[in-house]
């Protein structure tokens, strides 16, 4: 592979995985079952690798692979249209609009979580980062910094009910702005 084509693919690859989940779940409101998204994401997924414009920013390949996911979503129910268990054009409508708009509103709060996140005293990041690590156990967290389960629970609940106001604060500044 040649270093330019190298670039481009590692290019496509963060915008991909950049978007990756918030696509899936798009794709998958539109979608009878986790199967068929499954299918549709990867014929999506081939699409923008051949169609890829490595010019493109982030903003600007978001939009195109969610009109590419749709155009894949659309032909995947015309092709199995004779099933029983497909919406109208009307219902799958309704859904991609309802789709866009959480997904939309998910990444803002996700933003305004990080935000939020970033405002955390050192300990307290530290802490959060520790206690939701995948597989980590709480009581052996608790063990491990000295205090009780109880103790650790409570001090987590503490910081969540920090970051849920924050980040609250930070989206309805965001929207007066």
């Amino acid at each position: 592979m040649e270093n330019s084509d190298r670039e481009q693919h590692d290019q496509f690859l963060r915008f991909f995985m950049e978007h990756e989940e918030s696509l899936r779940l798009f794709v998958r409101s539109l979608l009878f079952n986790q199967e068929e998204c499954r299918e549709v994401m990867q014929e999506a997924a081939v699409v923008l690798w051949r169609k890829f414009d490595d010019s493109m920013d982030s903003i600007a390949f978001r939009r195109w692979a969610f009109g590419v996911a749709r155009m894949e979503a659309l032909t995947f129910r015309r092709d199995r249209a004779r099933d029983r268990h497909t919406f109208g054009d009307d219902v799958v409508q309704l859904l991609e609009q309802t789709a866009q708009a959480e997904t939309a509103l998910l990444q803002r709060e996700r933003n305004a979580l990080g935000k939020c996140v970033e405002k955390l005293p050192a300990d307290q990041r530290e802490l959060v980062g520790s206690a939701y690590e995948p597989g980590v156990k709480k009581s052996e967290l608790a063990r491990k910094l000295g205090w009780t389960p109880m103790a650790l629970y409570k001090k987590l609940h503490r910081i969540r009910m920090q970051l849920m106001d924050c980040t609250e604060r930070e989206l309805a500044s965001e929207g007066n702005s």
